[in-house]
């Protein structure tokens, strides 16, 4: 029998260009498959630039917490592809597809293709709509794969509900070259009287969703108008018209996090229909689990070289307001807990990495510079890199991979230190996939 190895690897033939936003293949295959996206359990279909993983681990978790199945679709994995397809289980946990599933779900899938040109997050796509069409749950949370717009998961026409994460310059070369543009493509997942919540927006994302809003009659639950999160007293207060919910500070770290936390509590909120409880929002926040968003890797192959009482972190931060949100949440660390902070940064060429690298400036002591192994899309070399960040008025070197930047690190902190590892989430993955002894699959 083949391997989900060799079967992704034969899909990505199937289309010559990596990304090509289009509606229109994805229909002729699904219908070839017997539309499954019109059998699907509610959708809550999730867009935005950054926070969009976060908010959905967060709802999964709340779903979760009040005895609900949760299917769940994200992309890019960081490991295994398996993670893209999260399947709700008997017992009530979502978990990602199995190998022998996902082989048989790819097989069917190549077969009713066959050979047509497809990309290959619309052949992958199509077979998870097949696969949570056949398996029961109680919700699908869908993220978008890029845009929105012309997004493949963009097929489903009537969601239960949406959801905008903050949006951000990223991927402008795909969306359109300036923040309105990025906006409109994003904003194309809002659909005809289907209720948005609206998380933390800069004004002009905000104005460009507002006017897509009122073409398609979308009501919007907006952040700042009809609800808002902060942190008071160690705990989470979420804000709207007609409730205030003290709730505990969500289990993942950051300032930014409390962002994406009350946008899933605002979700939530609508969702009551579907079986969220009161209760189970305050559970999730608390159980909700996300890797390589500000993680501290615990493992002690990563500190053992270090200088006693160093840390390692990974998160997959990898655009501006990523850098942004990680320098913040490392400057509140720094004021707990004082180490030098060094930077372990790999990043696809496309990305702006002096954009990223900025809001570290005056924070971050050194920066180390790495290539990606196995990455889709061409990284910046490791030398380049470092000649960015030194220009950038960075003390920066480069090095030969993650392991060997530690090692050099080793050699030249004598105090602990405090290592972040960032920059794109394919690094993220290369670098969970050596602490779980597997081959990384590629995106």
């Amino acid at each position: 029998m083949p391997t989900s190895d060799l079967l992704l690897a034969e899909l990505k033939t199937l289309h010559p260009v990596l990304i090509d936003l289009s509606l229109g293949r994805i229909l002729v295959l699904l219908e070839k498959l017997g539309n499954p996206h019109t059998r699907l359990p509610p959708v809550v279909h999730i867009a935005g630039t950054n926070g969009k993983g976060s908010t959905t681990a967060f709802l999964k978790a709340m779903f979760e917490a009040s005895g609900k199945r949760a299917h769940v679709y994200t992309s890019p994995h960081l490991v295994r592809f398996h993670e893209r397809i999260s399947l709700a289980g008997s017992d009530g946990t979502s978990r990602p597809i199995s190998e022998h599933a996902l082989v048989e779900l790819l097989a069917r899938v190549t077969k009713a293709n066959a050979g047509g040109a497809v990309t290959f997050f619309e052949i992958t796509t199509a077979a998870a709509f097949l696969a949570f069409s056949e398996t029961p749950a109680d919700v699908l949370i869908l993220e978008v794969g890029l845009g929105g717009d012309f997004d493949t998961t963009n097929v489903v026409a009537r969601p239960a509900l949406c959801v905008i994460t903050p949006i951000a310059m990223d991927h402008a070369e795909k969306l359109g070259g300036t923040l309105a543009s990025i906006a409109a493509t994003k904003a194309g997942i809002l659909k005809p009287d289907v209720p948005a919540v609206i998380s933390q927006q800069e004004p002009l994302p905000l104005d460009v969703i507002r006017t897509r809003a009122r073409h398609t009659r979308s009501p919007l639950i907006v952040w700042g108008e009809d609800y808002e999160a902060f942190e008071q007293s160690g705990r989470l207060v979420f804000q709207s018209e007609n409730e205030v919910h003290d709730l505990p500070l969500p289990a993942l770290l950051g300032r930014h996090q409390i962002v994406n936390a009350g946008a899933a509590v605002a979700a939530a909120l609508q969702l009551k229909p579907l079986g969220i409880i009161d209760a189970a929002i305050e559970r999730g926040l608390q159980q909700v689990a996300w890797p390589a968003r500000m993680q501290r890797l615990t493992d002690p192959r990563w500190t053992r070289n270090l200088p006693a009482g160093s840390e390692v972190w990974l998160d997959g931060g990898h655009n501006p307001a990523g850098g942004q949100a990680m320098a913040q949440s490392f400057a509140d660390l720094e004021e707990k807990s004082a180490k030098r902070l060094c930077l372990v940064v790999g990043m696809l060429g496309i990305k702006d990495a002096m954009g990223f690298l900025a809001p570290f400036r005056g924070l971050a002591a050194r920066v180390v510079t790495v290539p990606i192994p196995g990455a889709h899309e061409k990284p910046h070399e490791p030398a380049e890199l470092a000649d960015i960040a030194r220009d950038g008025g960075f003390a920066a070197e480069a090095s030969t991979g993650v392991e060997a930047a530690l090692a050099h690190l080793a050699s030249a902190e004598t105090a602990p230190v405090r290592v972040l590892i960032c920059g794109s989430l394919y690094l993220a993955g290369h670098v969970l996939a050596i602490e779980q002894g597997v081959s990384q699959q590629s995106n």
